[in-house]
Parts: C-alpha cells; structure tokens; sequence
C-alpha cells in the first residue's frame, strides 16, 4: 500500500452524523500520519464548522433533504441533486481518493454515489437500528457495512455488514474516573444528586418546555440540574442560571466531565447518544424525538429499553414524567440494575473496529 493515502469522508447535518466521522479520521491518522483527508458536508450545516475546528479540511455541497410534505425545498431537490452529483464528481476527480466512507446525512448520497461511479471502494456508516433512505440507496455499491444494531440485513445485503457499534469520544471510556473532577469544573455540590439533560446538539423544543415547567419538580426532589438547551434555545432559557441548582448551557464541550458528574441521564435517542450512554453507564431516561425518518430514534431507544437497559418516555405522554423520575431517583436499585444492563451492550471498540475494516480494503 502507498505511504500517502487519500481519504474522502461525507457525513454530516447533525452532531450524529459528524462525531461518527472525526472519530474515523482520527483513528485512520494515528495509524497512517501521512494519510490526506477530504470530508463532504452540506453547506450552512454544521459540519462546515465543526470538521474545520477538528482540524480537517471541508468541501460543501448545495444539498438538503426531502421534507415529508411539499415544500419549497422539495420542488428544489431535483436541481440540487444535479448540482451536488456535479459538484461531488469535480472533487472526487481533484482529489482522487483511495477510499470514501460515509456516515450518513445529506451530503454522503451525491458523495458516495459519484465514489462509486469512478472506481472507488466505499465504506458505510450506518449509527441507527433503522437505516434512513440514503444508506439504503448507497448499500447496494458499497464494499462495508459497518453497523452498531443487530437484525440489519432487513436493509442491507448480510454478506456486507459489519457490527462494529459507533465511534464515541474516546474520553468517554475512562469516565468513571473523573466523578469528583466532573463535580468540580461543573462547580456542583458534592452530596446532591446530579442530573444532565441532553437534547441533541441543535436542542429540542419539548425537552426544553418539560425542564422549564418542572423547575419547581427538581427543586422539591433536591437534585441538581446541568441542562443542555442547544444553542437554538440558548437565548430563551438562559435566564434560569440565576435559579440554585439550575445550570443552563448552549453547548457542553467537556461531555466526559458531564457524564461522570450525572447521577441519572435524561436524553434524545440519537444514535451517537445511545452509543455514548451504553459506555458511560448510567441510568438513561430516553425521550425520542419523533420529527425524524422512520420514527428511528424510539427504534433505537427501544432496542435498550426491551433489554431492560434504560426507561423511555414518548413526547406523547411527558405528563407521566414526574411519576417515572421520581419513582427512579428514589430507587436505588433500580438504578444500579439499568446501569448495569446499559454497559452490557456497549461496544468501546468501535472506532478501531471501522477502521480495522477501512484498513482491509486500502490494503486490497
């Protein structure tokens, strides 16, 4: 295999999407310094800052997706698919990659589509229990699979899939570890128990609303709340860091030190989350969100739930909660049993794992 290797990385529109894929690149330029690195996103998504500030080069394309009624950017669509396919073929030819990997999000269909078109091998990302229509279409050419669910080969060709689990922050394998300098940099008292609430890396609207409206709830249960609103909502509920025991945050950089500071987890059930969650090993309330494809994020959340492994709320019955919470922060054993459930499922090897795979087929 040549010394310096080209890899090309699409992946992207949420923080689901993009973790998965730094996490890739990192493992691949520890074991090949030399290698090049290309990533593909969505222009004005995320990735566009996020990628640059892990010190990767970024390419946008002009791509969304298909809303489910019509819409404006549906009757788009069509033009922007050909100019992205266009687009995405002038930087394969420029770039010329030996691999290109896609973890999903708008920008891997052109990406991937295009690789495969000129030759090169392609490798899936899939992070849900419920694959979105882009890797269903791009499995059909890929080499890999790489899959973090059992029962997949529903969607894709069995002989292609991997299960590997999703790449995580690699900070997060030896948090348990860092409970007491999680409890100091969150400036948190040390005999209260903690609770972090997480609502995905863009926010959500109805975990915002059922913190706000039970502020009083948490206060009467004597917890402490680190409240990750995301940086949508940032404006509108910062004025609640001058209530006691109330710490509201647009964005968390130190997760690891989040984690370990958590007593009991209340989260969305994106896929990247549930991978971290299964490692951290804490007791998870999952409140799926139910405005994305294929309803995947109550899939992946009920795959745990179903091993006893965490408890989940739809947004349909939020008025239950304070019942559910309650009920857990006052049992201990309840939360040493889905504490110890959740890690039986975590995969912490899953980014050497991809990698592992990616290894094979530059070496082929």
């Amino acid at each position: 295999m040549k010394q310096s290797i080209n890899i090309l990385i699409s992946g992207g529109g949420t923080g689901g999407h993009i973790y998965p894929a730094i996490a890739i690149a990192n493992e691949i330029k520890v074991r090949y310094p030399n290698a090049n690195f290309l990533f593909v996103g969505a222009k004005d998504k995320m990735e566009m800052e996020k990628v640059p500030q892990a010190g990767y080069e970024i390419k946008g394309l002009w791509i969304s997706g298909i809303q489910r009624k019509l819409t404006l950017d549906n009757l788009s669509f069509p033009f922007k698919l050909i100019h992205s396919l266009y687009n995405a073929l002038k930087i394969i030819n420029k770039f010329k990659p030996d691999i290109a990997i896609g973890t999903g999000g708008f920008a891997s269909g052109p990406t991937l589509i295009m690789a495969g078109r000129k030759g090169v091998p392609t490798v899936l990302q899939e992070q849900n229990s419920y694959p979105g229509i882009t890797n269903k279409l791009l499995s059909k050419k890929a080499k890999n699979i790489c899959v973090a669910y059992d029962h997949l080969e529903r969607f894709f060709p069995l002989d292609k899939i991997i299960k590997t689990g999703n790449p995580v922050r690699q900070d997060l394998l030896c948090i348990h570890s860092k409970k007491e300098d999680g409890k100091t940099f969150f400036k948190l008292e040390k005999t209260k128990k903690t609770i972090l609430i997480l609502g995905g890396s863009l926010g959500a609207r109805k975990i915002n609303e059922l913190v706000e409206s039970n502020l009083g709830f948490f206060k009467s249960q004597k917890v402490q709340v680190i409240w990750q609103c995301g940086k949508f909502y940032f404006e509108e509920y910062q004025k609640y860091n001058t209530l006691t025991d109330i710490q509201v945050h647009q964005f968390i950089n130190r997760m690891d030190f989040a984690y370990a500071a958590a007593d009991v987890i209340i989260s969305r059930a994106g896929a990247s989350s549930v991978s971290e969650l299964c490692i951290v090993g804490k007791p998870v309330v999952f409140i799926p969100s139910p405005n994305v494809a294929e309803d995947h994020q109550t899939k992946n959340a009920k795959s745990i739930v179903d091993k006893h492994a965490a408890l989940m709320i739809n947004e349909s019955d939020l008025e239950t909660f304070p019942v559910v919470f309650e009920s857990l922060i006052k049992d201990t054993g309840k939360q040493e049993s889905l504490s110890e459930n959740i890690k039986e499922l975590a995969l912490p090897s899953a980014t050497k794992d991809i990698v592992d795979t990616i290894e094979k087929l530059l070496k082929k």
